[in-house]
């Protein structure tokens, strides 16, 4: 198997078109900076966050911050949108922690911690106020952001971000799978067979007949490092989770969902519109599952341009 990884990391489709996204990254005006966010540099404890940021700043801009969710990372996620914004917006895609080049020695995995660093990260690179925009667990994030620093974030987009399950959820099958061990081995996929699994859970008309060679390449690329950390974020976001014990945000909120998602149903979106209240609005994109940015993203992009600008 060692011999089988060394060759496809010489001969990777999936790193060739990493750099590829990272190059047009690049070009759309940001570049790669990785921020320690020890305190005071402290090596007990060691947090480092990678973000693309604007090269040039314009302050007179407003920011916007685009936060991946799991799968493939955040330049996968926001390549076929970035360039709709740049011109309007100092753009952030910021890789999570355990996720790109982020990582912490700390052993919190909630999403508030998360959502903590990020801030701390934002507040590094001058961003005082910003609109967030958040696919999947980027969602997650993104509420709790929202709702530990109101004064921070403008406007709020929730992709097929199911902020507002339960645990028994669960228990009662709202999911498609019957365990969270299940969903772990989906979601973080080491087989083959696991991320066909994913695909088909993600896409309303997945790829078939992709060689097992190439889904081998992607997991080793992008889903062989902080497996065990992932897999304790996703166990976190279940655990004791009650809407009751949700905090309320104020913000101006679009929520958008693929009406086939099979990750998070689309019934987690009404409940949260609900939940929301007068300020939410939802879009629910027909012939769409859970990755609707990547399977229909024209109609997308015409929402959060619409919300947005």
């Amino acid at each position: 198997m060692v011999d089988y990884l060394r060759l496809l990391r010489c001969f990777s489709f999936t790193a060739s078109r990493d750099w590829l996204f990272r190059q047009s990254f690049a070009n759309a005006g940001l570049r790669s900076v990785t921020t320690n966010l020890s305190h005071n540099n402290s090596t007990a404890s060691t947090t480092t966050m990678h973000c693309w940021i604007p090269k040039s700043p314009n302050r007179s801009k407003p920011n916007l911050l685009l936060v991946h969710g799991f799968g493939a990372n955040a330049m996968w996620q926001y390549n076929e949108h970035l360039r709709s914004f740049t011109n309007r917006y100092n753009v952030y895609v910021p890789d999570l922690l355990f996720f790109g080049h982020s990582s912490t020695s700390e052993p919190n995995r909630t999403e508030s911690f998360q959502a903590r660093c990020l801030m701390r990260l934002m507040e590094a690179h001058g961003v005082e106020r910003m609109n967030l925009v958040g696919i999947s667990y980027g969602g997650f994030v993104g509420y709790s952001l929202a709702a530990q620093f109101p004064e921070k974030v403008e406007k709020l987009v929730l992709c097929c971000a199911g902020v507002c399950l339960e645990e028994k959820d669960m228990e009662d099958g709202l999911f498609k799978v019957p365990n969270l061990e299940e969903a772990s081995e989906i979601l973080i996929p080491q087989t083959p067979e696991k991320l066909k699994e994913l695909i088909r859970f993600s896409f309303v008309k997945p790829i078939r007949g992709v060689p097992s060679f190439f889904l081998w390449d992607f997991i080793d690329v992008m889903c062989s490092e902080f497996v065990e950390e992932k897999r304790d974020l996703i166990k976190s976001i279940l655990r004791d989770r009650r809407v009751s014990d949700l905090p309320k945000i104020k913000q101006k909120t679009l929520i958008i969902w693929g009406e086939e998602d099979q990750i998070f149903p689309v019934e987690l979106g009404y409940r949260l519109k609900r939940y929301i209240g007068e300020n939410a609005e939802m879009v629910v994109i027909k012939k769409a599952g859970h990755a609707v940015n990547l399977e229909k993203p024209k109609e997308f992009l015409k929402h959060l341009k619409s919300f947005l600008i």
